[in-house]
């Protein structure tokens, strides 16, 4: 199963980015084995559109634009419900399981998600409670992603 995110907001070069590709990279080799991967990052720029409620639905258009037929989309929503990582595992083994082609997790822009995204949504989580800078909630999920595959996978990397 293909594990696809796709983003508002383009990261820069930086300690950030590094660790960012350094776990997509890390999520994408230990996920050949069970079935998982490749780990995608597709980036979109911000809108320019004057009112938030256009910026929102435009960036909806643009990230629903890359999700894959079938696919099951996650939207990262600071009010989304807060799985464990061995929930989050667990979620993404059992869409694997169940034969989906492609988990697209969406990162929206600082207005939040539009409604369209929304409304095709399978799923919102969170990160907590805070609102995070989309560089950081890139960097938290793709060590989540990693580390749900090292749980799948039985490696030590993940400690109970």
């Amino acid at each position: 199963m293909r594990i696809l995110v796709v983003a508002i907001g383009r990261m820069k070069a930086g300690p950030e980015r590094e660790l960012v590709d350094r776990y997509v990279e890390r999520a994408t080799k230990s996920g050949r084995v069970i079935g998982l991967g490749p780990v995608e990052v597709r980036e979109f720029s911000e809108s320019r559109a004057p009112r938030a409620d256009d910026r929102r639905d435009e960036e909806a258009r643009l990230l629903l634009s890359a999700v894959p037929d079938k696919a099951t989309l996650v939207l990262l929503d600071e009010n989304g419900r807060n799985p464990s990582s061995e929930e989050f595992a667990a979620e993404i083994g059992r869409r694997r399981d169940a034969g989906v082609p492609a988990l697209v997790f969406a990162i929206g822009g600082a207005d939040g998600h539009g409604a369209a995204l929304r409304t095709r949504a399978d799923l919102t989580i969170a990160f907590g409670t805070m609102t995070w800078p989309h560089q950081l909630v890139r960097l938290l999920l793709a060590e989540q992603a990693y580390r749900a595959i090292t749980i799948l996978s039985g490696h030590p990397y993940h400690r109970s």
